[in-house]
């Protein structure tokens, strides 16, 4: 599997959840309790998954191919722009889980805060990852030199293939199909 299969195919694991996090908040709205420990749980997924695993090899590798070969061509923006919206992202999540700990410490009024920081990243990663498999990935794909996919192709070979990132990606993909068996 190629390395932007591979990208692609974690976008598809992200979107169930922020599909699962769109379910939660709607139930919020109607009146349900918040489920603490499925939010704890898709935030851990959203650090170690999306984020550490997933954006690392975006970041690590890809994005910094594409910086080193492509600037001349596009600028640093579009690069750029992915980068500015990982760390938005991240923000979502820290003022999520400073929500969810004034929730459990008996703050009610925290819900509208629960249900800003979950949407609002549920939504900029919809469009985040809609512009990287249908733009960025694909620009990537015409116009990197065929040596520098080939070693990003090895690279990403190499890392799916390492015994942490294995149990890594097996845990968070049961993590996903049980939080979609759940509320989906």
């Amino acid at each position: 599997m190629n390395t932007i299969q591979i990208l692609v195919n974690e976008h598809d694991n992200i979107k169930k959840v922020l599909k699962v996090i769109r379910k939660i908040c709607v139930a919020i709205v109607e009146g349900k309790e918040i489920p603490h420990d499925d939010l704890v749980s898709i935030i851990d997924f959203i650090r170690n998954y999306a984020d550490k695993y997933h954006h690392g090899k975006e970041e690590d590798m890809l994005f910094k191919d594409m910086e080193s070969e492509l600037t001349d061509k596009i600028g640093n923006g579009p690069v750029q722009g992915m980068l500015i919206e990982h760390d938005w992202g991240r923000g979502f999540v820290r003022d999520l889980e400073v929500a969810l700990k004034a929730y459990k410490e008996g703050s009610n009024d925290v819900k509208v805060d629960v249900i800003a920081n979950a949407m609002g990243y549920a939504n900029l990663l919809e469009k985040h990852i809609f512009k990287e498999d249908n733009m960025l990935f694909k620009y990537a794909e015409r116009n990197l030199k065929k040596e520098t996919m080939n070693k990003l192709d090895r690279q990403f070979k190499e890392y799916e293939e390492n015994n942490e990132h294995i149990q890594t990606k097996e845990k968070y993909i049961r993590l996903v199909e049980e939080l979609e068996k759940k509320y989906m």
